[in-house]
């Protein structure tokens, strides 16, 4: 039998008996073999992770992109964690004031970008389910999941509007509020009026939530935090309600496989957000760095540019998926 080199044997496995199925042993990282990894102390929502990295780090950089003017990026642009904490507080109070209450359900839809994140951290402290869209699981994809979560709130890349729109009239039984983290124009909004729709820009939503203050509720470990969709083998997409507990559990075992590899991470440590948010993946990795106060930047988008966007950000942690690693080595 081979060596086990990174796996343990925790439970020996079962023979088949009196016409039940047999059960083969149960393994575990060597680096687990004793329990799994303790959360830091403090931690129990997704909340507390930016909370108290706001607190702790309010001037560190927390979310920087590059702008495009006349269709050249410029240099990365940052935001701190105390601008992105009172962006947050903006749009949790402009989400309340659409209605949206503990465990309402918040969709939100397009790339990588810091409208994401603030969106993300707002569903956070109101304790609404953040559920991410994307059409990659197929046509109709987005439709359904709206209606299976039953979304009432959307943000939405600008270009994806019209994804949004398509989506009508049998989205409109639950989606009451679409906000672009772009701009709406009166062609757009009219079509969603029809529906019975409140459209707004991005600068629109946050002024919405500028005389409003409400109260966060109290959120815990085994409350539900995200609902994030994957194709399944057969049929319709399948949500996965994912806790604050599975998040916070997640971010201390990336956390200890770093630190077994000598990458201990701190607050200097940068990391290009390329993979999408919607993906488990890349929102513990964007957690983890959170936590430690250190910077995200957001790639352009565009996958030609990859590597100019490398060499301006210069981060210290970059995912990938092998495919796009080939592509950066040729």
């Amino acid at each position: 039998m081979l060596e086990m080199k990174y796996l343990v044997e925790v439970e020996k496995g079962v023979e088949a008996t009196g016409g039940r199925p047999s059960v083969g042993p149960a393994y575990r990282s060597v680096f687990s073999k004793d329990g799994f990894p303790q959360p830091v102390e403090g931690l129990e929502t997704c909340w507390d992770v930016f909370r108290l990295s706001a607190e702790k780090y309010p001037d560190n950089r927390m979310l920087g992109h590059r702008e495009i003017v006349n269709g050249k990026a410029g240099k990365y642009t940052w935001l701190s964690y105390k601008e992105v904490y009172e962006l947050v507080m903006k749009v949790g109070a402009s989400i309340r004031g659409c209605g949206v209450e503990k465990g309402g359900r918040c969709g939100i839809y397009g790339a990588n970008c810091p409208e994401w994140i603030i969106s993300m951290q707002a569903c956070n402290a109101h304790g609404i389910y953040c559920v991410p869209l994307y059409d990659t699981l197929g046509a109709g994809a987005v439709e359904f999941i709206i209606c299976h979560a039953e979304v009432s709130i959307v943000f939405v890349e600008e270009k994806k509007i019209v994804e949004i729109l398509k989506t009508f009239p049998n989205s409109t039984k639950f989606l009451k509020t679409l906000v672009s983290f772009g701009k709406v124009t009166p062609e757009q909004k009219e079509e969603m009026e029809k529906f019975g729709l409140r459209a707004y820009s991005w600068d629109e939503f946050l002024l919405l939530g500028n005389d409003q203050h409400y109260d966060l509720p109290e959120t815990s470990t085994t409350d539900i935090c995200t609902i994030m969709y994957t194709s399944g083998t057969t049929g319709d997409p399948k949500g996965v309600m994912i806790s604050n507990e599975s998040i916070i559990t997640l971010i201390a075992g990336v956390k200890r496989l770093l630190e077994s590899m000598n990458e201990q991470m701190n607050e200097d440590d940068v990391y290009l957000s390329y993979l999408p948010l919607a993906h488990i993946f890349d929102r513990v990795i964007e957690e983890l760095f959170i936590s430690h106060g250190a910077s995200i930047g957001f790639w352009r988008g565009d996958v030609k540019f990859l590597i100019e966007d490398i060499g301006e950000l210069k981060p210290t942690i970059f995912c990938a998926v092998p495919r796009v690693l080939d592509r950066i080595y040729t």
